[in-house]
């Protein structure tokens, strides 16, 4: 229960609204698992207790996807063989990564004059910069 489980719960990283199909390993109380589903194809670690089961999942598109679910399983030969729901939410999306601020336009010099600048790029009077100020 706990595999199927937490395979369910990496497999609802595939979308939050979609069907999906993976395969989940366990690596003690973890489940690791690659899945194929509406939202393309996603890796992930899940672990369950019971029917519920939480994981963290990352798309074929780089988003870390967080995940709950439910599910159930059975064994089927040397297999266990479940089916699950889930909801998921974008935990970090690379597209959407916040830019560095701008740095502030500075007033370009008068023609024919030199614009000095400190060792940060910041403009310095030119009296400073030849010592009269």
């Amino acid at each position: 229960m706990a595999l199927a489980a937490g395979l369910a719960a990496v497999l609802a990283g595939c979308g939050s609204v979609g069907a999906g199909v993976g395969v989940g390993i366990p690596v003690g109380p973890f489940s690791v698992g690659v899945g194929m589903g509406s939202g393309g194809l996603s890796a992930g670690v899940g672990t369950g207790v019971g029917p519920l089961g939480v994981g963290v999942g990352v798309n074929q598109r780089g988003q870390v996807l967080g995940s709950a679910g439910v599910g159930a399983s059975t064994g089927v030969g040397g297999a266990n063989v479940g089916v699950g729901v889930g909801t998921s939410t974008v935990l970090h999306d690379p597209r959407n990564a916040r830019a560095e601020p701008a740095a502030p336009v500075q007033p370009a010099a008068e023609p024919g004059q030199i614009q000095w600048r400190d060792a940060s790029g910041q403009p310095v009077p030119a009296c400073k910069a030849e010592g009269r100020c």
